[in-house]
């Protein structure tokens, strides 16, 4: 029975041990998953402020661009702004008889009846 009893209290120190460890363990996992979130914490806080900072460069670079496009290609003086619209709104109102013409559906459209005439004299103008 002695030895019974022994192996009663031997089992039960083992027992003892063994808790103990495993409590160890469970702190140490605890403590390492701590400083794996510690350590995400901190890499997202890093790569937010890298995002930011990269949106503040990405707006200084647009801004740095458009003053550079400014001094480039300065904006025309009103008189030329002023042509330009003229012009396009000829074009825009030439463009119907040209579209004709161009596609074989009407005569020449600067109202000469000849077409061979009419060729003769842009022949004529650019020989001049």
């Amino acid at each position: 029975m002695t030895s019974l009893f022994t192996q009663e209290i031997r089992l039960s120190k083992r027992h003892e041990e063994i808790v103990s460890e495993r409590l160890m363990l469970l702190q140490k996992m605890e403590s390492k998953f701590g400083d794996l979130n510690k350590g995400k914490a901190s890499q997202m806080q890093a790569a937010e402020t890298a995002f930011k900072r990269n949106l503040s460069l990405l707006k200084d670079i647009e801004v740095a661009e458009q003053s550079l496009c400014t001094r480039i290609h300065p904006l025309p003086p009103p008189e030329v702004v002023s042509l330009e619209t003229l012009y396009w709104a000829s074009v825009e109102e030439y463009i119907p008889k040209w579209e004709q013409f161009l596609l074989g559906r009407a005569p020449y459209p600067i109202g000469v009846d000849d077409q061979k005439e009419a060729e003769n004299i842009i022949q004529n103008e650019a020989q001049q």
